[in-house]
């Protein structure tokens, strides 16, 4: 038998190593034993702060904005010289120039090891129900081990370490490479064959657990060999198709409506296989993944006015430039059904913006309810439309009391020469290309229209796996192994699915390589968090996109945070800086 290549840690460093350096984060209250009133159920008790915990996980300051900003998908100036500096972590992301100092890695790197450390203690506490003869703790154990997984698999992509660890009281070991992919297998492989399949998207199920083996599989050869070529096995892309097919063959569907996949009822569409349920379970959701692109200057629901985007991360040209690649001489808005979604109805006859702007548009607006105002979706370009406020804050209102939806103001770097927020192409570190305006937005997810408001809450779910990434992965795998006709025919079977806009179904293509698969990944996920992966994988992540030339492939992987390393130090060896830090 193979010896395992690890370095053993104390339970009391594993503390340290989660927890140490983050007293800038205020942890929230997730276990809701404390949101009743009395003592929880001890097996929702246990699994409620592990699940509520993948939202901290997943925030936009966290591990969504690390894997959104290191890609060629996402970029994040210094807005106008006012906003979203933060110490130039965003930039040095973006830039692939990261140290061990930057606090984006640093703080995903503590929520992740802080969601393990939940993990470990629900299954520990978990596993005592059962050998006590509580038959109804038996599932939610499995789901534990796979959520560790899940977690593991995230530490993987982002250092190429893994934990191990099952118990409090034992010694954690870390493993990389072949042992962190074989670990992860067992690890899944454990639950895959007994784990409920009837849990809904919020809860792991036993087609979750397929997925993530899916993924493993599909980027074991990147895992095994994080700076090289990847060598992928024919034997783990069967497996990819093995568990694929179990997937695609099981209870869900292809949405017909793509941004119906991102909407306020969400939990319920077939499409979705895992995500973060967010209707108000645990008193801790939110809308980052909604309004951390959005204009600063657009309210996106007039129900609450005080509601706002936030002018960040916006389409780098280079992203959005394959779209217009793609289709050519068409619009991707009137090609491709995942594109853009039009929803703010502009009557034709107030379209045309000549000769009109900020200081003489009184007049040129339009009426809608309140409650019936809905932003577009998808790629965001050009002028946008919305609500206005007056002097006092004040949603400006017609004779009826309906909103009068105007062309948006851009209030937040217009200076003296007001005109209206246009999102243009060119977005960049320079000066103009930093202005709150610049760059293309991300508007894929709608904004609540349930929660107690839309921002600070919401009840959309955050989709982390679905059924959409399923067909691309088993046409990679199918792509690897030559079948080129049979990945051709589940990128065609996704493409040609969207059809609640016929106009806009994206048409079958003709032919299939990995550049073009590369390229229809983009399509169907972005704004996912998934595209560093995916970039590293097909060998991009060397590219160069605007504002990023470093081409050193011992930044496929960030590195280990100081403040761990230097939490570890009365273990020296225990946590080794990734090479090239």
């Amino acid at each position: 038998m193979k010896i395992l290549n690890y370095i053993k840690l104390a339970p009391t460093a594993v503390f340290l190593l989660g927890f140490l350096s983050c007293t800038d984060l205020n942890e929230e209250i997730l276990d809701e034993s404390l949101t009743g009133t009395g003592q929880a159920e001890i097996v929702s008790g246990s699994i409620a702060p592990v699940y509520g915990m993948l939202r901290q996980v997943w925030l936009h300051t966290a591990n969504f904005g690390l894997q959104e900003v290191a890609s060629d998908e996402g970029i994040l100036p210094y807005r106008g010289g006012t906003d979203w500096f933060d110490g130039g972590k965003f930039i040095a992301v973006h830039q692939h120039l990261v140290t061990p100092g930057n606090s984006l890695v640093g703080d995903t790197w503590t929520n992740i090891t802080l969601a393990l450390s939940r993990a470990v203690a629900a299954e520990e506490q978990l596993l005592l129900e059962v050998e006590n003869g509580n038959a109804a703790a038996q599932n939610p154990l499995y789901e534990m081990v796979a959520i560790k997984a899940y977690l593991n698999l995230l530490a993987l992509d982002n250092w190429g370490l893994v934990f191990r660890k099952d118990r409090s009281d034992e010694q954690s070991e870390i493993l990389r490479g072949q042992d962190a992919v074989e670990y992860l297998e067992s690890e899944l492989l454990s639950v895959v064959t007994v784990i409920s399949d009837s849990n809904g998207p919020g809860r792991m199920n036993k087609h979750a657990v397929e997925a993530l083996l899916a993924r493993l599989y599909l980027n074991a050869a990147v895992y095994r060999d994080p700076y090289g070529t990847p060598e992928f096995r024919p034997e783990d892309m069967d497996k990819v198709i093995q568990y694929t097919n179990s997937i695609i063959n099981g209870p869900y569907s292809l949405s017909p409506e793509y941004f119906e996949l991102f909407n306020d009822n969400n939990n319920t569409n077939p499409e979705i296989i895992f995500s973060l349920d967010q209707r108000g379970v645990l008193q801790t959701e939110h809308s980052r993944w909604q309004y951390w692109s959005i204009s600063g200057d657009q309210v996106p629901r007039p129900e609450f006015p005080s509601t706002r985007g936030t002018d960040a991360v916006a389409a780098t040209p280079d992203f959005v430039q394959t779209w217009y690649d793609a289709y050519g001489n068409v619009d991707p808005a009137d090609a491709d059904a995942r594109f853009f979604q039009e929803n703010t109805i502009i009557p034709q006859e107030l379209r045309n913006l000549a000769g009109v702007d900020p200081t003489n548009d009184a007049d040129h607006y339009y009426c809608v309810e309140a409650e019936d105002f809905e932003m577009d979706r998808g790629i965001l370009r050009g002028v946008i439309w919305g609500p206005r406020k007056d002097g006092s804050g004040n949603i400006i209102r017609c004779e009826d009391g309906k909103v009068r939806v105007y062309p948006v103001i851009n209030r937040r770097s217009s200076g003296a020469n007001i005109r209206y927020v246009d999102h243009t192409f060119q977005v960049d570190f320079t000066n103009e290309g930093s202005l709150h305006n610049t760059g293309h937005r991300f508007s894929k997810y709608q904004f609540s229209r349930t929660a107690t408001d839309c921002c600070s809450r919401s009840s959309v779910d955050i989709v982390l796996i679905r059924l959409g990434e399923v067909y691309l992965m088993r046409a990679e795998a199918k792509l690897r192994k030559g079948d080129a006709a049979g990945a051709l025919a589940d990128v065609n079977t996704l493409r040609t699915s969207r059809t609640a806009r016929p106009a806009q179904t994206p048409a079958p293509l003709n032919t299939l390589d990995l550049d073009i698969l590369f390229r229809e990944s983009g399509f169907e996920l972005y704004w996912e968090g998934l595209r560093r992966t995916y970039q590293i994988r097909f060998g991009k992540y060397e590219d160069t996109w605007t504002e990023k030339t470093d081409r050193d492939v011992n930044k496929r992987l960030f590195p280990i945070p100081q403040r761990a390393i230097d939490g570890a130090s009365n273990l020296p060896g225990f946590l080794v800086q990734n090479p090239g830090y």
